[in-house]
């Protein structure tokens, strides 16, 4: 099945905007949301320049706001004339250690990468369970498959949220039409991520997406990209001594 209208939040920067060129390549309708409208007005002239054929569609959005959040959704389902797929990408990468007077980082990470992704699924199967179909992605990330420590205790944690989440979702559904698909990221070369890593295993962004969109198009239920080394360390990650994980945080 090609999903034709796709809904992506968190889409003015990094990967948001990475798969919006992507999407746009394959001839797909987009519905963008971000905080920064300015830079969704940019990106949707760059694909409409590119790609004429394609509806791009554009709406302010902070998705900390959760009442705004299905209002947006609506209004942006209705300019393009329906919604296949939303892809829940929006995330911070804010964290410091726990017990160190930053609290508010920790809670700002944990309330938009779980608690507002939250927001963002209820608002997305409102909308396909009232249909009958959607696919319903879910950006983790490969920390969610074990907790760091330090100042990325929270962002894994929060992230394990919401693939945890995902599973479940994609459980319940096993047998509907509507299909969910939680993508765990590794380091790929955005301001959020890159800074998190080996520089050895940094992904280019365009690599990163690429991996992300060929996920996403085949529907699987959880994946961990780009596929090398991802794919072995999410399997690995889970049986490191804490020692080992130390040195990784």
């Amino acid at each position: 099945m090609t999903r034709r209208k796709i809904l992506i939040t968190g889409a003015s920067s990094g990967l948001g905007a990475g798969m919006a060129r992507e999407f746009a390549r394959r001839g797909r309708d987009l519905a963008l949301c971000a905080r920064r409208v300015a830079n969704l007005e940019e990106l949707r002239a760059e694909l409409l320049a590119t790609h004429p054929d394609i509806t791009v569609a554009v709406r302010a959005l902070d998705v900390d706001d959760h009442a705004t959040v299905p209002v947006v959704f609506g209004e942006l389902r209705e300019e393009l004339g329906g919604l296949d797929r939303v892809v829940v990408n929006a995330g911070i990468g804010k964290g410091a250690l726990v017990g160190t007077g930053r609290a508010a980082a920790n809670l700002a990470t944990a309330t938009t990468n779980f608690v507002s992704a939250l927001a963002q699924a209820e608002a997305a199967m409102s909308i396909f369970r009232a249909q009958d179909a959607g696919h319903l992605v879910l950006i983790s990330s490969v920390s969610a498959v074990r907790g760091l420590p330090g100042k990325k205790a929270a962002y894994s944690a929060s992230k394990a949220g919401l693939s945890a989440l995902g599973e479940a979702l994609a459980i319940e559904l096993r047998r509907s039409p509507i299909k969910v698909t939680t993508v765990q990221p590794g380091f790929i070369a955005t301001d959020l991520s890159a800074r998190a890593g080996d520089a050895k295993l940094v992904a280019p962004l365009d690599k990163g997406v690429r991996a992300m969109v060929a996920a996403i198009e085949r529907e699987a239920v959880r994946a961990s990209v780009p596929e090398w080394p991802w794919r072995a360390l999410a399997a690995v990650m889970p049986l490191l001594p804490r020692g080992v994980m130390a040195r990784m945080g």
